[in-house]
This record gives structure tokens, C-alpha cells and sequence, in this order.
């Protein structure tokens, strides 16, 4: 086999065919792990941890007695560089890989046709086949003026040793937002522009009212409904002018538009598939092509670390032509935005549901009218929302948004998973009482 990109689903991929008995060549131009370890979901987390702490610690008064806090990035740089990252060096995820049997070649791989592979002036040749998991790069928008300034991608933002004074943040997605926070919360002047009319815009329209609630608590400004038209930089700082004609002004721009899939160089067309096509498309065993399986992001399913790992499982059975491999299925995809109060859902949202047909009702139930939101009172806000298919009386789609949202989200996502019956749930006694009984709240207002 070769591998064609070891993020975190190549990786897995590659490793654990090698641990089978096949002989395995991985290739990465970039770092071992991929965005995960190193510019997304490790080092963000610690970024989020530090500022949630300086959060909370805001929250003691009235409740716990006195507290003041200073903040301080320092702390949060160092713990990134030397126990995340390790300067951003991979040589610890190579050796991990190369233990388990896989051949390591650092460079970009090329289809030089059905079966073959070419890296800088080596060519390999797969008799079983060729996985494709090169991931995705950060979008950067046409918008006149922004080439060639210094701005940011998550990728600065992550690295970042000390903080602006002003920020400017281009996205109001998931990355976007947790990034301003984080931000926000060490004493930094955050504006973000967002061209859609709210926030979060894939999710429910209340999961964005949430978040922006939230965020302007942390001192955020926002402009939601219109684009931007021009960026300019003097050097000291960056003038974005929108289309209505005003300007927003920050000494950094972070640019947070969305990923896409880069496959120019790969040379699809060399195994049959479209090389300008926006993601390379599988079916259920994650097959792309004749001896061709694709995992992560760069299918286009989810832009997630879970669902690179769900692909990176099929794939692993398939290729190895185990008996009863499982398929894939994404109608219970599960996402978190790791803003406060986190927002997490998983399946369709109402919109999506009705754009597919579906008769659906909703039920909504607010966390701090909870028994545990109540208990909570600081930083208590959030909700749940659930979305019914009404012919079926499943559910298809649920938010949990809250303090506590990840206790809810696991419950509903298996429900979602397994089509639980609405009765079912309404029935069933939950572990945490005070939190899940919002759910049956939920339940009852549908």
C-alpha cells in the first residue's frame, strides 16, 4: 500500500496496515498528524482550557467568595511550543509510524497511473492500492488587497508567542469563534466580520444567537451581513473596508473562511477521477477509485479528527477484506464548537431536515430552567434542541448547548445513531438527572 498524506487519518491508515503484515509507504510533505496536533484541535484545546479558566475564575464572585485574575499568554505560548508541539516537530509521530513497520518519505505524492506513485525521484508501485488523505487547506477569499499582507490563518494564530493589541477575525464558523474568545478573554480587542446574517451559519440559528450573546459578554464586536470588499496594511496595522462602506481597523487580521480540498498535484486524472473536483467523492467502503480509498477531510464528509478516524477503520477492514467491514454512515455525525458555553449537535439541523423532505417538529428546552442550570447559575446559559422525524418518531438532528452540553450530546448522539424511539426516550432513565432532564423537557415541547 501507499499512503498519500498521513494526518491523522492517514496515519491511522498506514499504521495499522502495517501492523497487518503489508508492506507500506507513507508520504507527507507537511507534519506527521497532520492540523490536529499541531495548528487545530490539541493546541486550541489548551488555548480554550486557559481561557475558560480566566473565565471562571471572573465567575467566583457572588458565589464562591473574591477573586481577581491577571491574564497572561505566556504561560499558554510556552505550553503549546514545548508540550503540544514540540516547536512544531514532528519527529516523534515519524518514529511512531516508522515503529510499526511503515516506510516514511517526506514529499508530495503524485498518481503516475493505476497502482503507482511518484515522490521527488522515487516511484512506488502498490499492488494493493493507494489511500488518498491529504487534508485540507485554509480558504483565502479573493477580496482585493489581501494577498501579500501578513495575515494570519488558524496556523499564526496557534504559533503566536504575543498577543495584538486588535484583532480583526474574517469567519464566524466554528474556528473563527473559538479563536476570538480565546482572544478576547486575554484582554485582546476582537472584531469579527461575518458576510452571512448570523453566526455559525451551518448550524441552528439559535446556536449562533448563543454564541454571539456570549462573546459580546467577552467584549466582541460584530458585523454579520456584510462582506468584505478590500483589505489594506501600513505596516502597523489592517484597515478592512466592507461593502457598505464602513471600515473595521486591528494591528492582526485572522483570516477564518473555511478549508478546501488542494489536488491539483495529485494527478486524479492519472487513476480516472476529476482533478478540479472539490473533494475526492467514496462510496460506503471509502473507495474512490479502483484500488484508490480516500479518508478525512479530503472526502468532503465532515471536516472532523473523528470522522477521519470513523473512515480510516473502514478503509483499514475493506482493504484488508475482512468479513462483516463496516460501511459508513454520516446521518449521526456529531460536531463541537468549543466556544463557552460549548455548542455540540449532531445529525441534521431543522433547516437541513426540511430541505430533505422530512415532516419534522422541534422541542426546545432551555438549560438555565434545568435543575442543573439552576444549580449552576454562573455561566449556566444554553439549550437543547431536538429535531423529530414525525413519520418515524425518531429523532434526526439535536443541539446541546451549555455548561454541561457534552453529557447531553453522547446521549443524543447514540439516539440519533440508533434511531431510539421518541417514546423510548422519554422513558428511559438518565445517569444525570438534573442536566438530562432538560431533555425530556425538550421532549414535551415538541
Amino acid at each position: 500500500m501507499v499512503v498519500i498524506g498521513l494526518g491523522v487519518g492517514g496515519e491511522e491508515t498506514a499504521g495499522r496496515l502495517a501492523q497487518a503484515g503489508l508492506k507500506v509507504v507513507g508520504i507527507e510533505s507537511r507534519l506527521v498528524g497532520g492540523e490536529c496536533p499541531y495548528y487545530g484541535c490539541i493546541p486550541s484545546k489548551m488555548m480554550i482550557r486557559a481561557a475558560n479558566l480566566i473565565a471562571e475564575t471572573r465567575r467566583v464572585d457572588g458565589i464562591a467568595g473574591t477573586a481577581t485574575v491577571t491574564p497572561d499568554w505566556a504561560p499558554v505560548a510556552k505550553r503549546i511550543r514545548e508540550e503540544a508541539t514540540d516547536n512544531w516537530n514532528d519527529q516523534v509521530a515519524v518514529d511512531r509510524l516508522v515503529g510499526k513497520g511503515v516506510t516514511f518519505v517526506r514529499g508530495r505524492g503524485t498518481f503516475t497511473g493505476p497502482g503507482r506513485v511518484v515522490s521527488g525521484d522515487r516511484e512506488f508501485e502498490a499492488s494493493r492500492g493507494i489511500v488518498v488523505a491529504t487534508g485540507t487547506v485554509p480558504v483565502i477569499p479573493p477580496i482585493d488587497g489581501l494577498a501579500g499582507t501578513p495575515y494570519w490563518t488558524n496556523q499564526q494564530a496557534i504559533e503566536t508567542e504575543t498577543l495584538p493589541a486588535s484583532l480583526i477575525v474574517l469567519g464566524g464558523g466554528a474556528i473563527g469563534l473559538e479563536l476570538t474568545q480565546v482572544f478576547a478573554r486575554f484582554g485582546v480587542q476582537v472584531t469579527v466580520v461575518e458576510g452571512a446574517d448570523r453566526l455559525l451559519a451551518m448550524e441552528e440559528p439559535e446556536s449562533g444567537d448563543l454564541a454571539k450573546e456570549a462573546l459580546e459578554r467577552d467584549g466582541v464586536t460584530f458585523r454579520t451581513g456584510v462582506h468584505a470588499k478590500q483589505v489594506s496594511h501600513d505596516g502597523d496595522g489592517f484597515t478592512l473596508s466592507l461593502e457598505d462602506g464602513s471600515a473595521v481597523t486591528g494591528e492582526k487580521l485572522l483570516v477564518a473562511t473555511g478549508r478546501r480540498v488542494d489536488t491539483k498535484e495529485l494527478g486524479l486524472d492519472k487513476v480516472g477521477l476529476d482533478p478540479s473536483a472539490r473533494l475526492v467523492a467514496v462510496d460506503k467502503q471509502v473507495r474512490a477509485a479502483d484500488g484508490v480509498w480516500a479518508v478525512g477531510d479530503v472526502t468532503g464528509v465532515g471536516a472532523f479528527t473523528h470522522n477521519a478516524m470513523y473512515q480510516a477503520n473502514i478503509a483499514v477492514f475493506d482493504i484488508l477484506g475482512a468479513e462483516d467491514a463496516p460501511t459508513a454512515s454520516y446521518h449521526a455525525m456529531p460536531r463541537v464548537t468549543f466556544t463557552d458555553p460549548e455548542i455540540g449537535a449532531v445529525g441534521l439541523t431543522e433547516k437541513q431536515a426540511r430541505d430533505q423532505g422530512l415532516d419534522v417538529r422541534t422541542g426546545i428546552s432551555q438549560v438555565p430552567a434545568s435543575t442543573r442550570g439552576w444549580i449552576h447559575k454562573a455561566g449556566n446559559e444554553g439549550f437543547i434542541k431536538l429535531v423529530v422525524d414525525n413519520e418515524r418518531r425518531v429523532l434526526v438532528g439535536a443541539t446541546s448547548a451549555g455548561p454541561t452540553g457534552g453529557e447531553v450530546l453522547g446521549a443524543l448522539a447514540v439516539a440519533v445513531h440508533a434511531a431510539v424511539p421518541v417514546h423510548s426516550l422519554q422513558q428511559m432513565i438518565y445517569a444525570y438527572p438534573t442536566i438530562h432532564r432538560a431533555i425530556g423537557d425538550a421532549l414535551r415541547a415538541l
